[in-house]
C-alpha cells in the first residue's frame, strides 16, 4: 500500500467509497487545518519579538500559549459532540471564523491583555479543526485507511507549521508585526470560503443515523460511554506522553533555548525549527504504512519514541560543555519530528474502542492529551526559568516527569484495551458470519 493510494481504494460494502472526490472534499477541509496550524504556531516565530512588544518576562510570554492551549484542550470534548450532532461543515466555518478574528486582533492589539484575549479566540477556532477533520475522512474514507489519513491530516498540520516557520518569520522581520499578522489572516478567509462552497458532511448514500436531541443526558452518555472504553483513555495518555516534547519546542520555547542557552544565530536556530517540521513530515508517512499495515505495531512505535525522544533531551541538558555541539542538537530535532506521528497513534486505540456515533466525543477525549501536557510543560518552564535565571536545563527537565507520569498510564491500560479490541473484533466477525443474505 503506497501513500498515493487513497484515491484508488477498492470499494467495500457499507463502507465510504474514497476515491478523488473523497479526497477532494477531504482536502477541503484540511485546508482549514493547515491556516489553523499556521496561526497556532506563529508565536513560535515571534516570541522574543511578542517580548520585546509587550515587555513581558518569561512566565508572561509563556502565558501567551498556556492560555491558547487551555482553551484548545478545555474544548475538545465539546467540540467533539458537536462534530457528532452539527456535522463538520458547520464547525469547521466556525472555526475558520474563530482563529481568523483572533489572528487579526493580535495584529493590532497595541497591550497585553488584549493580545492575551486575541490568543484565546484564535486557541477557540482552532480547537474547532482536527476533530472535524479526523471525523470528515472516516466518513469518505474506508475504515482501514483511518491510519493513513490520520497521519497525513497531521503531516498537512506541519507543512502549516513549516509555513510558520519559514515564511511569517520573513515577513515579520521584513515588514513588521502588525502587517505580517493581518496579512496572514487573509488564509483564513479564503479557506471559509472553501469550505462554504465545496464542503460536505459524508458521500451520498452514506448519511449517518440522525441522533435523537436528548440535551444534557445525550452528553453525560456519549462522554461516559467513550471514557469507559479502555481504548479511549489509552489513546488519550499515548497523546499525551508523545506529542507535548516537540509541541512545547515548536510553540514557544525551541527558539529561546537554540538562542539564549545554545548560543546559535536566529537564523540557525530557525532552521534547526524546521528540520523538526520536516522530520515530521516524513516519519508520519512512515509511521502511518506501518500502523496500517501491523496494529501490533501501534504501541512500539509510541513507547520507542517515548524513549529516544528522552534519552536525546537528557543527552543535550546533561552535555558537559557550555553548549551542546551541533551534531546532537540536529540529532534532537530530527527525533522531536516524531513526537507528532506518534501522537497520532493515540487515535487509532480510540477509533477502534468506539461506535461511529461516538467518534467525534471519543477522538476530543483523546486529543486532550498532549495539548494538556503541553500546556503543564509550558507553565513549567516558564516559571522555572524565571526561577533559576534562565536555566535552561533545569526548567526543560520537566519534560522527564510528563513523561514517566505518562508512560505508567500506558503500561497500566494497555493490556484492558488489547483484550477489549479482542472481543470488539471478535464480536463483528460473529455478527458478520450470522448476517442473513
Amino acid at each position: 500500500m503506497s501513500a498515493v493510494a487513497i484515491p484508488g481504494d477498492p470499494p467495500q460494502e457499507g463502507a465510504p467509497p474514497g476515491g478523488r472526490r473523497a479526497l477532494a472534499v477531504w482536502g477541503t477541509g484540511v485546508s482549514v487545518y493547515f491556516v489553523a496550524v499556521i496561526f497556532r504556531t506563529s508565536l513560535g516565530v515571534a516570541g522574543l519579538d511578542a517580548a520585546d512588544r509587550f515587555h513581558v518576562n518569561a512566565s508572561a510570554l509563556s502565558t501567551f500559549s498556556i492560555l491558547q492551549l487551555l482553551v484548545y484542550a478545555g474544548m475538545q470534548i465539546p467540540v467533539g459532540l458537536l462534530v457528532d450532532r452539527l456535522g463538520t461543515k458547520k464547525v469547521l466555518a466556525l472555526g475558520a471564523v474563530l482563529f481568523t478574528a483572533g489572528q487579526l486582533s493580535f495584529a493590532f492589539s497595541p497591550t497585553y491583555g488584549m493580545a492575551l484575549a486575541s490568543r484565546a479566540l484564535l486557541g477557540c477556532g482552532d480547537a474547532l479543526t482536527f476533530i472535524s477533520v479526523l471525523r470528515l475522512g472516516s466518513r469518505w474514507f474506508p475504515a482501514r485507511r483511518g491510519p493513513l489519513v490520520a497521519q497525513f491530516a497531521g503531516l498537512v498540520g506541519m507543512a502549516g507549521n513549516l509555513v510558520s516557520t519559514l515564511v511569517l518569520a520573513r515577513l515579520l522581520h521584513g515588514i513588521g508585526w502588525t502587517a505580517a499578522f493581518a496579512g496572514s489572516a487573509a488564509a483564513g478567509a479564503v479557506v471559509l470560503v472553501l469550505v462554504l462552497l465545496f464542503l460536505k458532511d459524508h458521500p451520498e448514500g452514506h448519511e449517518p443515523e440522525p441522533l435523537p436531541h436528548q440535551g444534557a443526558a445525550y452528553v453525560r452518555r456519549q462522554i461516559a460511554a467513550s471514557w469507559r472504553e479502555p481504548g479511549t483513555r489509552l489513546g488519550l495518555w499515548v497523546h499525551f506522553t508523545t506529542q507535548f516534547p516537540a509541541m512545547v519546542f515548536l510553540l514557544l520555547w525551541g527558539l529561546p533555548f537554540l538562542v539564549e542557552a545554545q548560543g546559535l544565530s536566529r537564523a540557525v536556530a530557525g532552521e534547526l525549527l524546521t528540520l523538526v517540521v520536516l522530520s515530521n513530515m516524513v516519519v508520519g508517512l512512515v509511521y502511518g504504512q506501518i500502523v496500517a499495515r501491523h496494529h501490533g505495531a501501534r504501541l512500539p512505535l509510541a513507547l520507542g519514541t517515548v524513549g529516544t525522544t528522552a534519552a536525546l533531551w537528557a543527552a543535550t541538558l546533561a552535555y558537559p560543555g557550555p553548549h551542546a555541539p551541533m551534531w546532537l542538537l540536529i540529532v534532537l530535532c530530527t527525533v522531536l519530528g516524531a513526537c507528532g506521528p506518534a501522537s497520532m497513534i493515540g487515535f487509532d486505540f480510540a477509533r477502534p474502542a468506539n461506535p461511529p456515533e461516538r467518534q467525534g466525543t471519543a477522538s476530543g477525549i483523546t486529543n486532550m492529551g498532549g495539548f494538556v501536557a503541553s500546556m503543564t510543560t509550558l507553565f513549567a518552564i516558564g516559571v522555572l526559568l524565571d526561577a533559576t535565571g534562565d536555566d535552561y536545563s533545569l526548567a526543560f527537565s520537566v519534560v522527564f516527569v510528563l513523561q514517566a507520569v505518562g508512560v505508567s498510564q500506558i503500561l497500566r491500560l494497555r493490556r484492558r484495551a488489547a483484550r477489549r479490541e479482542r472481543e470488539r473484533l471478535v464480536a463483528s466477525r460473529v455478527e458478520t458470519v450470522h448476517v442473513p443474505v
